[in-house]
């Protein structure tokens, strides 16, 4: 690294004036991105194979089988296709902004992972108020976390649920946790919350207009916003990389390698999440926009309210994750 650095600087790549420092950050944040996103499309097409065998499994039916072993490599054949595929730009269209749209959502996916804590050392930026760049999702339920938290860092999030598996924020919040994955649900565009959509009308929806590579954009960004959403509600609810038998005494299992935390805990936590993303899709009809706010006002959001006036109870008498207050 030190090396690479050093020739970007004498380069002249970053003017005269670049500091090694500044030009280590540039270096380190382009090497992250280059690995996450290497990571996050081809994760992101792997659950959409996952998610039609599992509509397969629940309506009875086969799904893909045919590329690939039980057609696993079926998601790869369909972004070649995308790929291969002629880009359309409607003559009506403002062409820049038409051809911005894409790269633009999956900028605002993107960004959210900068702050993720995949453990306990491994972060891309470890910010004090990183939990302020999630609060366009469910901002009362953030404020429920961060009461729980005391914290606006993720990580600080994660550590104080040390304990096990019942020390985690789920067993305090768990109303806040039926809020937030159901709101979750919901920004992602996901059935049951689907009415972006018009498949009556044998219509894509906002992005029909797209074809090729934009429009990949755009199936993968709703992969990958139900990746990270799955993520956030691993980290506020599920204690993120720990292990649930963490804190448990020995005889059960509390002193076994199944307890030593780790990334490995967070991607067990987050596939299981997006099983429930899946599930939800094979098994409910689509909400009409008045049940969709009636579930809000009536639901969501009184639900909330309540249980944050709960919350301030338990902090008052240190119940709960408020006793180490």
């Amino acid at each position: 690294m030190e090396t690479l650095v050093h020739n970007l600087i004498a380069s002249g790549a970053f003017g005269k004036n670049a500091s090694p420092s500044m030009v280590a950050a540039i270096v380190v944040f382009i090497m992250s991105a280059v690995v996450f996103l290497g990571v996050a499309f081809p994760f992101a097409g792997i659950v959409s194979w996952a998610e039609r065998r599992v509509w397969a499994r629940i309506q009875s039916r086969v799904g893909p089988n045919r590329v690939g072993p039980q057609g696993f490599l079926q998601w790869l054949a369909d972004g070649v296709k995308h790929v291969c595929k002629e880009d359309i730009i409607p003559d009506e269209s403002d062409a820049p902004l038409f051809k911005m749209a894409p790269y633009l959502v999956m900028l605002a996916f993107t960004l959210p992972w900068a702050v993720m804590p995949f453990s306990s050392s491994l972060i891309l930026a470890d910010l004090n108020v990183g939990i302020l760049y999630m609060t366009s999702v469910t901002a009362l339920t953030v404020v429920g976390v961060l009461m729980a938290a005391g914290s606006l860092n993720l990580g600080a999030i994660v550590a104080r649920q040390h304990g096990g598996a019942l020390a985690w924020n789920w067993f305090w919040l768990l109303p806040l946790l039926v809020v937030y994955f159901i709101s979750g649900v919901a920004e992602t565009n996901r059935a049951p919350f689907d009415v972006a959509e018009g498949e009556s009308e044998i219509v894509a929806g906002f992005h029909v207009e797209y074809s090729g590579m934009a429009f990949a954009l755009f199936f993968l960004a709703e992969y990958a916003n139900m990746i990270l959403i799955a993520g956030l509600t691993a980290v506020f609810f599920f204690g993120g990389w720990l292990s649930p038998l963490d804190g448990f005494p020995w005889w059960l299992g509390g002193t076994s390698l199944l307890a030593i935390p780790g990334t490995h805990w967070l991607v067990v936590k987050i596939f299981v999440l997006l099983f429930l993303f899946l599930w939800l899709r094979a098994t409910f009809p689509r909400y009409r926009y008045d049940q969709i706010m009636r579930l809000g006002w009536k639901f969501l959001i009184p639900v909330t309210l309540v249980w944050i006036a709960v919350e301030a109870l338990m902090s008052w008498y240190h119940v709960g994750p408020w006793k180490l207050a």
